[in-house]
């Protein structure tokens, strides 16, 4: 009996032992997580650092200072290029190697690797929208430049060594967790990060939706509905800038094509809202004399966060930003003399042709009059416990054919049978253009840089000591007759290729305007004075009318005021419709809790501030009365995919035509007129607020309705922070929504002595147990800024150093 109980004993610690060493469905392996050799303990951090440390490197040509301030920012000081980058990537991965590596197996579609069947839908999108084939591309051209190759591979050996000093018991938190290890890096990853950003930040098109459109109501109502210019805008470039170019003209418009319907829903693609502020001031505003430069990329919020701040310093450069991380050199900063920062360009470079296949075997396709060969390409997607599974993707001269059967698709924007043809699958160099503008001195040299630059398209906004401040939307655009790609275009015809590109000298820009400010807000490029077709539709200009609005008022300006203009929480939407709407009411028709949200709203001056009541409900009301209108016409029962009109169009029906169909409900046996959808979405907005919230009171206030999360790359619950207390909102300046907003804000003042002002939501760690990881976050919800710490040398006697590294060749 005592041999039968120790042979079960024996049996069941052997059946523990298994089940704890191996991970179950989205269950990590117990016993290694729980391990208090190997497992998440050994990942908390403390939060001093070591006040000197030297740290032996094999790969290194000489010996490299790096001093970290207050908030655990690298200031790095290196002898030679070699070692300023190869230092960039060893600090970065030892902050954000898990960030760095999780994001590139997701361009590259690797994700079911890691966490199996689950994500096979996404990995199969990233495969066919050719976003590795893009990756390649662009490393081609990095590595044909003798300074952006040794560039990246420096960086890459940097990140090497510090992988190579891993062990099961240092892995980073996500990689305990999700039961894998990091493998080796390489420059290919470096150029798939920054093919992330380009989808991220170009990879929407409404190609399908507009010819659905034009399908079923006919070009009278396209042009009627979707203009191809606002009613009201303030273009970056403002109308009347003398061209200092002689422009090429336009391609000649070819045969009408109308392309065939897809019955395809659209699902996944960037949201919208993903844009940015940025501007400068001429010296004569200021009250330094000298320029001043605010920039605010708005992405989404994550931790660990998007940005990797750093300052990097070596013979011929002295620069401080973010960079990406994964990714050398310095993307939005400053140096001594120059201070330069982006805002997304809603250019059309993602165009989609209707192919037409000469059988199913898909191996030619007809163009030019004769079949073309088909290149076929077998993608190879390793799923974690699972088969492999093969996919073919086809490509014809203008890109791969996303998706060419009828079939549950993860993003369901791309049309079937179509091939697409992208600016960023070219050979590019970006990583030219941030190398000299690190160095930039002058003008002369910024313009030098963005020669380099394709995609995705950036308002590049410029400030120097020398009192110049200059704005270029900026990248590289094709030359394309007047709405050419605002609808699906035809793949068998030559002429609806792009029949080359703007050069980069009649690019749309301004330099040293009389109003002593630039600004862009992803609006319009240029007017309609400007001779070339860029795209049909930018961003709503909101935050363009309201940044220009302040800053023609403001004099005397400071880095607190730019801060302020930041942080402003005016909604132009609601100062533009309200009184309409207000004015279709009559309070005797409301119930009481609706006569409360009507007085909140009759007081309410327009600031989305995160402690009103009012901006919950107009927001709440405007989204169900932009639904009424158009839904019925445009929305998913339509019976085809299509899109509503733009902001634009819709607040010149409001004020312009009260009288229009467009306000009937087609769907309904009655006639609606504006004033009963008013009406009827009032009550309904109300009532929604009730059952959501309950009787008006603190939880109707605006940040606890809007309720903005900044969460975990990979949305890990308990890793990020939710109900984040902050106004603003879409297309606000201060562009907070419920995911997205503000991932760095930079302030500059320019002058003999540079300081520079910024923050990011959450830290330079990527470990969730890292006070760092999270630091940031209630500084920059309460709209304050860092003052950044600019050395001149090793030795600098600044306040705020807290740590010195010492990097020696080994």
């Amino acid at each position: 009996m005592k041999w039968l109980r120790a042979i079960l004993s024996l049996i069941f610690l052997l059946a523990l032992i298994f089940v704890l060493d191996r991970k179950w469905g989205d269950v990590p392996p117990v016993g290694k997580f729980l391990s208090p050799f190997t497992g998440f303990w050994q990942n908390a951090e403390r939060k001093a650092l070591a006040a000197e440390e030297k740290l032996m490197l094999p790969g290194l040509e000489g010996d490299i200072s790096i001093l970290f301030d207050q908030s655990r920012i690298p200031h790095i000081f290196a002898a030679n290029d070699h070692d300023l980058y190869f230092a960039q990537g060893y600090l970065t991965a030892r902050d954000r190697l898990w960030q760095m590596e999780f994001q590139t197996r997701a361009a590259a579609g690797r994700i079911s690797e890691i966490i199996g069947p689950k994500a096979i839908n996404f990995d199969r999108f990233q495969r066919r929208m050719g976003m590795v084939y893009g990756a390649k591309q662009s490393l081609d051209g990095m590595m044909a430049d003798p300074t952006t190759g040794a560039m990246l591979q420096n960086y890459t050996a940097g990140v090497n060594a510090y992988i190579a000093q891993l062990s099961a018991k240092t892995y980073p938190l996500e990689y305990k967790l999700l039961d894998y290890r990091p493998e080796p890096w390489t420059p290919l990853k470096c150029a798939l990060l920054l093919k992330v950003m380009a989808y991220d930040l170009a990879g929407r098109s409404d190609d399908l939706r507009m010819t659905n459109i034009l399908k079923k109501y006919g070009p009278a109502v396209v042009q009627n509905l979707f203009p191809d210019y606002p009613f009201r805008e303030e273009p970056i470039v403002p109308v009347g800038t003398k061209l200092d170019f002689t422009p090429l003209p336009a391609p000649p418009v070819p045969k009408e094509f109308t392309a065939s319907s897809s019955p395809q829903a659209l699902e996944r693609e960037p949201p919208a809202e993903l844009g940015s502020n940025n501007w400068a001031v001429a010296g004569a505003k200021t009250t330094t004399g000298y320029p001043m430069l605010a920039n605010d990329p708005h992405l989404q919020l994550n931790l660990p966060s998007i940005w990797y701040q750093l300052q990097l310093v070596a013979p011929g450069v002295n620069v401080y930003g973010v960079s990406i991380p994964g990714a050398p050199g310095i993307i939005i900063g400053f140096n001594q003399e120059v201070s330069w920062g982006v805002t997304n360009v809603a250019a059309d470079v993602m165009d989609w042709y209707q192919v037409k296949f000469k059988d199913a075997a898909k191996k030619e396709y007809w163009y030019d009059n004769e079949w073309k060969p088909v290149r076929q390409v077998v993608e190879e997607i390793k799923i974690r416990g699972g088969a492999t599974r093969f996919d073919n993707v086809y490509y014809t001269h203008h890109g791969p054919v996303v998706y060419d059967r009828p079939e549950k698709v993860f993003n369901q924007q791309t049309p079937v049978s179509h091939a697409m043809r992208w600016v960023a699958h070219d050979k590019s160099n970006e990583l030219r253009t941030f190398y000299l503008l690190n160095r930039a001195r002058n003008y002369q040299d910024y313009q030098q840089a963005l020669q380099y630059y394709i995609s995705p398209a950036q308002n590049f906004v410029y400030a120097d000591i020398h009192q110049n401040i200059a704005l270029w939307p900026n990248g590289r655009f094709p030359l394309k007759w007047k709405n050419q790609g605002k609808f699906i275009l035809d793949g068998t015809n030559k002429a609806h290729d792009w029949q080359g590109w703007i050069p980069p000298a009649q690019n749309p820009h301004v330099k040293n305007p009389a109003t002593g400010f630039v600004s862009s807000a992803n609006q319009f490029s240029a007017g309609p004075d400007y001779p070339y077709y860029i795209n049909w539709e930018f961003a709503p200009a909101d935050r363009a009318i309201r940044i220009n609005q302040r800053l023609a008022a403001m004099q005397g300006i400071t880095p607190d005021s730019m801060r302020q203009l930041q942080n402003d929480n005016f909604n132009i939407n609601a100062q533009t419709v309200l009184p309409t709407l207000l004015a279709q009411l009559n309070k005797k028709d409301l119930n009481k809790l609706q006569q409360m949200a009507f007085q909140e709203l009759l007081g309410w001056k327009s600031y989305n501030q995160p402690g009103l009541i009012s901006p919950t409900v107009f927001e709440l009301w405007w989204q169900k009365l932009t639904s009424a209108i158009w839904d019925d016409e445009f929305g998913d029962k339509a019976g085809a995919e299509m899109r509503y009109p733009n902001r634009d169009r819709t607040w010149h029906l409001l004020l312009q035509e009260p009288q229009a169909p467009w306000f009937d409900n087609k769907n309904t046996p009655a006639k609606e007129t504006l004033p009963i959808l008013v009406k009827q979405t009032f009550r309904s907005t109300i009532d929604s607020l009730q059952k959501q919230h309950g009787q008006i009171g603190k939880k109707w206030q605006w940040a606890n309705h809007k309720a903005t999360s900044i969460r975990h790359l990979a949305n890990l619950p308990g890793f990020g922070h939710e109900n984040v207390s902050i106004g603003g909102g879409r297309n606000i300046v201060n562009a907070t929504s419920e995911r997205n907003g503000p991932s760095w804000r930079m302030v500059v003042a320019l002058g003999p002595q540079v300081k520079g002002y910024g923050i990011y939501p959450g830290g330079q760690s990527g470990n969730p147990g890292s006070f760092y990881n999270y630091n940031l976050i209630e500084t920059r919800r309460q709209g304050k800024l860092q003052e950044l710490v600019y050395l001149q040398s090793p030795t600098d006697g600044a306040a705020g150093i807290i740590s010195k590294l010492r990097l020696q060749k080994k």
